[in-house]
């Protein structure tokens, strides 16, 4: 029995030596250790066997399943390294193959490269920042009052741990982008004209114009002297660079703690040329950006003398600037992983 035990571990050696794929050594790997194999079947005869030959049959069969093993992982380890890339042959005289699929930029990405280009050309600096903020970079310098709906959870996306703290030790995923204008602002001082293109996050529900994670594209003039038509010539001027042709605006009151005063400014609906559309709830217009004159609160948050220095906001949708742009009825397309929808724009 034990000489049988020898020829199999000779014959099984042996084939794993002339095994040239992996393929075919997991043949061998079934054939030599497999339920099938003939280590298996000598060991069905161990019963029959005295108790001293049994001993020594167990052991010898165990050492050859050890053996076939290691043996095993050196050959598959000679085979992966000394493989080549590929088995086709190849000829280097034939033309390439032609690549079926090409990555693109993703069209908010493409808009705010576009912003960018316009605004550097205006002579503004592209300036960015951290996703997470803070209590105070977010409401305390930009004069939100400690009761503001905007700071509960119900709005904004706390971080776990800070809950009991406050000001610069409350953490936050950032709602909005105003708070770079004062971290820019104490660290450059003025005059300054510059924007800054990010992601903000918002705990509310998603339909076709809202999203809980979105883009913003933030601009912020300050100079002393700065007339507010020269904040409106800013806003038609960008909108017109973007669409590549005129684009009518209007400017509606609205409050908001970091400007006085301040407006929500709305643009023509281009997805239905203002007739109305589910985009555009019907009337024909939509909002795209808040903005206004920069509150002296915030100001001096800057370290800024408000009696010296003036400024303007605008608060750019980036999102719903692209749905313009192409028509898109459903700012969920864009962050939706679709790449059916993300082929229309290469």
């Amino acid at each position: 029995m034990l000489e049988k035990l020898e020829e199999i571990q000779n014959i099984g050696l042996e084939k794993i030596k002339n095994t040239k794929t992996t393929k075919e050594l997991e043949e061998i790997r079934r054939e030599l250790l497999g339920k099938k194999s003939m280590l298996t079947e000598v060991l069905k005869t161990l019963s029959s066997l005295d108790a001293e030959m049994k001993k020594q049959v167990g052991m010898k069969a165990n050492e050859i399943k050890t053996f076939f093993d290691t043996k095993l992982k050196e050959r598959e380890e000679e085979i992966i390294n000394n493989a080549s890339v590929t088995d086709e042959k190849i000829d280097i005289t034939l033309p390439g193959k032609k690549i079926n699929s090409m990555g693109s930029l993703h069209p908010i990405t493409q808009m705010c490269y576009d912003l960018n280009d316009a605004f550097l050309s205006l002579g503004f600096e592209v300036y960015s920042e951290d996703d997470i903020s803070s209590e105070k970079f977010a409401f305390d310098n930009l004069n939100f009052p400690k009761d503001h709906p905007a700071r509960a959870s119900m709005d904004t996306y706390w971080i776990e741990g800070t809950e009991d703290k406050s000001a610069e030790e409350r953490l936050c995923l950032r709602p909005h982008l105003t708070g770079g204008s004062v971290r820019y602002l104490l660290k450059h001082g003025a005059p300054a004209r510059f924007v800054y293109p990010g992601r903000v996050y918002r705990n509310e529900t998603t339909d076709a114009r809202h999203e809980r994670a979105f883009f913003q594209y933030e601009a912020l003039i300050v100079d002393k002297d700065l007339s507010f038509a020269s904040g409106k010539v800013m806003i038609e001027t960008i909108l017109e660079k973007v669409f590549g042709r005129k684009v009518n605006v209007r400017m509606r009151e609205g409050f908001f703690p970091f400007t006085e005063p301040g407006y929500e400014i709305d643009m023509e609906c281009l997805v239905c040329g203002g007739k109305g559309c589910k985009v555009c709830n019907h009337n024909g217009w939509i909002e795209v950006m808040p903005g206004g004159v920069i509150h002296p609160n915030v100001l001096k948050s800057a370290g800024l003398d408000p009696e010296v220095w003036t400024g303007f906001y605008i608060n750019i949708g980036l999102d719903r600037l692209v749905m313009m742009r192409y028509g898109i009825d459903d700012v969920r397309l864009f962050h939706s992983g679709d790449l059916r929808f993300l082929r229309e724009f290469k």
